[in-house]
């Protein structure tokens, strides 16, 4: 199966976590684009979505599925969403697409995390595929330097010759060339660097499942 199929695969298979009558959260991808379109096939099933992207919201709205604002919502009993990396104890990377503070908003309204990829992603250890970093552009410079300090090639992410701006207006470090051997402490330490508005280590707000799309069908990891 290509990629693609992988990606279909799993986008279906999340279905089964999703409640009748519920509010599901809704991340960030190509991966979770597959799950937006199977979740438009059962959406006379649920109340509707709360998005950790512009982009979700609006596949979401042009599939007719209400997208309710975060502070409406008390909360969520599933989080969907893909990730860059995956270890075998549900810690992630992510921010590819450059949605990862709502991205961990949302999850951490949400009871659990449910993660959706193909099995490429799933690693012994974090730090293969580029750590993105959230930051206020003017303390871009000095985090760069921090995560020099520690080893790593720090890169200001652009879009279209300029500095991408976020859905928040803020800018994306990826930081190549560090392995992240205790993701829980690693996210602790850099979370408090003043003008880090959010890092791509999702270890607090980890998945429970992991819904890896194979060769062989889905093969889910549950931790």
């Amino acid at each position: 199966m290509t990629q693609d199929e992988l990606k279909t695969l799993v986008g279906q298979a999340a279905l089964a976590y999703v409640e009748d009558g519920s509010i599901v959260g809704v991340g960030t991808g190509s991966t979770v684009n597959k799950f937006i379109d199977a979740l438009g096939t059962i959406k006379h099933r649920i109340a509707g979505a709360v998005s950790s992207s512009v982009a979700s919201t609006d596949r979401l709205q042009a599939l007719g599925i209400q997208v309710f604002d975060a502070t409406e919502v008390d909360e969520l009993g599933v989080y969907i969403d893909g990730a860059d990396e995956i270890d075998h104890a549900g810690n992630m990377v992510k921010g590819g697409g450059a949605a990862l503070t709502r991205e961990k908003i949302v999850a951490a309204q949400s009871r659990r995390f449910v993660c959706i990829a193909d099995e490429s992603k799933l690693v012994k250890a974090l730090g293969a595929f580029p750590l993105p970093v959230e930051v206020i552009p003017m303390a871009a410079k000095r985090i760069a330097r921090q995560f020099e300090a520690l080893g790593g090639t720090v890169t200001l992410r652009q879009k279209d010759g300029a500095p991408l701006v976020t859905d928040n207006g803020q800018h994306i470090l990826d930081v190549t060339g560090l392995k992240i051997e205790d993701p829980l402490a690693f996210e602790t330490q850099v979370s408090q660097w003043p003008g880090v508005v959010t890092v791509g280590v999702f270890a607090f707000q980890k998945a429970q499942v992991c819904l890896l799309g194979t060769e062989t069908g889905v093969k889910t990891l549950v931790f």
